[in-house]
């Protein structure tokens, strides 16, 4: 039996009228200034500035002093004149006096990075600690930068890594795991001028796309691995294992790059007393650094773009006892294939992926930093989480200290999207349902109900996971379902070719799915992005009609999510028919659905599945 809703017809035939969406003055500032467009792509006046980056650290484990240098070409493409640049400092969060969100012990604590000499053009700068927060400084320049020009900055500086390894720190004594290791220009842009937000350690990050050399010097019985290309395979590895690694490149099969007994028989790298590995990326927004002298390295590689035949590296690196690492490479070659060809269906944008064991559960560009684990299903969900984060938040340049939902959100779509494929349609939704969804939908509190839109920045503990995580999400699953698959896609493919490269804003995405699908939208963000809305259906009635049963349903919560309704027949029989967030357009609060029988009703019953109602006592009608 067919049934559609008079809201549904509405949606398919016409456009609701336009709702305007919030925005902040700052963002509005940008699209009246034709940065942005109305239409959800880059405007005619769109800028963002650009870093070549020229990095060379030492390190000596056991020895936890790492070493630096640095040279950064900053280009100002703004139509501003900069009178000063702001410099992250990430790795002051191991300062005691540091901002944090999060407990540490004694381990975690450190000096945070030491400039020990800056110059400016090559002119020697006074370099002065950040005074009143960590993990940011400003500089004044002697002459302001004007557009169109660029400055070269030069860094000498020393750290001492992190006992306590959380997103960056010693794994064991002789790995480590540099992260965020380097100074670095701040981001400017077009809506918030100089990027001076603290680094909390809970909120992530918001970097330009730059181009970087990088060189890691350390004895030579070490490993690196690295974001990045290896540019002098051949100088660091013995000919037998850069052998390996190249065939690797081309081969669909896992090749032991280097075992534990060829570590141990000192077969893998060249002996010269230091190695110095030498690495380039372009057009990204990091680098990031794995050492050990005892992780074994394992390699493959996967067809990501079918019309080119272009291929993608996948490697891992660990502890040779870390069993569900034995299976790493394999799990990373299938999440570049199935999110390549699938969701987001776009090709891995990188030439390789690194996944290396520490403690994080933590992505950077071209490699993903995870705690093995005792169930290889969830060693494989966590791994696939966070490979998806390759197209959000690095390929999409996101905003994530501020805009946490425009990443986090993606990726746990994502992850259950190839959760489906990979255990099947129950255990994946119930994987998702325990480990995302349920903590939200039985929590009552304010935090908990907080809007979407409002700033990561101003988050933590709860309301920061619900709005990353959570919401997001299923606002995007629901909003999959509105439009369907095709169309869904077709919007996403959209958005992502806009704004790659580049820094989206919310608006950006909102207004470009907008454009995208021909469908005025605004009613559907207005609910998940901008309200306090949450999931709840009631059942309010079934009455019978001339053609069968008009069933009205209230939306308690507020939030235009999808529901199957389970119809059992005083015949025994039985059917299942699905609604989209479509019946809400027309009345957000109630909902009536015809449903079109000669059969008498015994029960109905709602299952939101994944989209957990808060309260279901309601859900149910019985005839009695």
């Amino acid at each position: 039996m067919r049934w559609l809703s008079v809201a549904l017809l509405i949606f398919v035939l016409a456009p609701v009228a336009a709702q305007s969406l919030y925005m902040p003055r700052n963002i509005s500032a940008a699209y009246k200034n034709g940065t942005r467009a109305a239409n959800g792509s880059p405007g005619p006046a769109y800028w963002q500035n650009h870093g070549r980056y020229n990095i060379a650290v030492t390190a000596a484990p056991p020895n936890r002093t790492i070493t630096g240098t640095e040279d950064i070409m900053y280009f100002n493409n703004s139509p501003a004149a900069l009178h000063n640049l702001v410099i992250k400092l990430i790795l002051n969060i191991h300062k005691p006096e540091a901002l944090r969100y999060t407990d540490v012990n004694d381990a975690y604590l450190t000096a945070g990075i030491q400039i020990d000499r800056f110059t400016i053009n090559n002119q020697p700068y006074a370099w002065e600690d950040p005074a009143g927060h960590a993990t940011w400084q400003e500089i004044n320049l002697a002459e302001p930068l004007q557009p169109n020009d660029s400055v070269k900055l030069s860094f000498n500086w020393h750290y001492t890594i992190s006992l306590q390894s959380n997103r960056e720190g010693m794994i064991d004594s002789t790995t480590f795991f540099l992260a965020y290791f380097y100074p670095r220009v701040a981001v400017f842009d077009d809506s918030y001028g100089w990027d001076k937000l603290d680094f909390t350690d809970q909120q992530e990050f918001y970097n330009d796309f730059n181009d970087y050399t990088l060189q890691v010097k350390v004895p030579d019985k070490y490993i690196v691995w690295s974001t990045g290309t290896l540019q002098n395979p051949e100088a660091v590895l013995q000919p037998g294992v850069a052998k390996k690694l190249q065939a690797s490149l081309s081969n669909d099969a896992v090749v032991s790059i280097a075992s534990a007994q060829e570590l141990a028989a000192k077969r893998v790298t060249t002996h010269n007393g230091f190695n110095t590995w030498k690495w380039t990326a372009a057009n990204i927004t990091d680098m990031t650094v794995g050492i050990s002298d005892h992780f074994v390295w394992d390699a493959s590689s996967v067809v990501v773009d079918d019309a080119t035949g272009r291929r993608a590296s996948v490697q891992a690196a660990y502890n040779d006892t870390a069993k569900d690492f034995h299976r790493m490479v394999e799990f990373g070659r299938h999440s570049l294939d199935w999110l390549s060809h699938q969701w987001p269906g776009l090709p891995y944008p990188y030439p390789k992926t690194t996944i290396f064991q520490g403690y994080a559960d933590m992505e950077y560009p071209m490699m993903v930093n995870d705690e093995t684990q005792a169930d290889p299903d969830f060693a494989r969900f966590v791994a696939e989480h966070e490979i998806a984060h390759s197209w959000f938040p690095f390929y999409m340049g996101i905003n994530e200290a501020r805009y946490a939902f425009m990443d986090e959100g993606w990726a746990t779509t994502f992850e259950l999207l190839i959760g489906r494929n990979d255990f099947g349609i129950s255990k994946a939704e119930e994987l998702y349902q325990r480990f995302r969804v349920n903590g939200w939908a039985r929590d009552n509190s304010a935090e908990a109900s907080l809007p979407i839109i409002t700033p990561a920045n101003t988050l933590r503990g709860t309301a920061y996971g619900v709005n990353a995580y959570v919401k997001p999400s299923l606002g995007y699953l629901a909003l999959k379902d509105l439009l369907g698959d095709s169309l869904f896609k077709k919007c996403l493919h959209a958005y992502i070719r806009q704004w790659n490269g580049k820094h989206p804003n919310p608006w950006d995405f909102f207004y470009s799915f907008n454009n995208s699908s021909g469908k005025n939208l605004d009613w559907f963000w207005s609910s998940w992005f901008f309200s306090n809305s949450y999931i709840d259906f009631g059942i309010q009635q079934l009455k019978a009609s001339a053609t069968g049963y008009d069933l009205t349903i209230k939306n308690i919560g507020g939030y235009p999510a999808p529901a199957d309704i389970v119809i059992e027949f005083m015949d025994g029989s039985s059917q299942t028919t699905h609604e989209s967030p479509a019946c809400w357009i027309s009345n957000p609060a109630e909902a009536t659905i015809h449903i079109d029988t000669k059969k008498r009703i015994k029960r109905v019953q709602l299952n939101g599945g994944i989209f957990m109602d808060a309260n279901e006592a309601d859900n149910n009608w019985e005839d009695k």
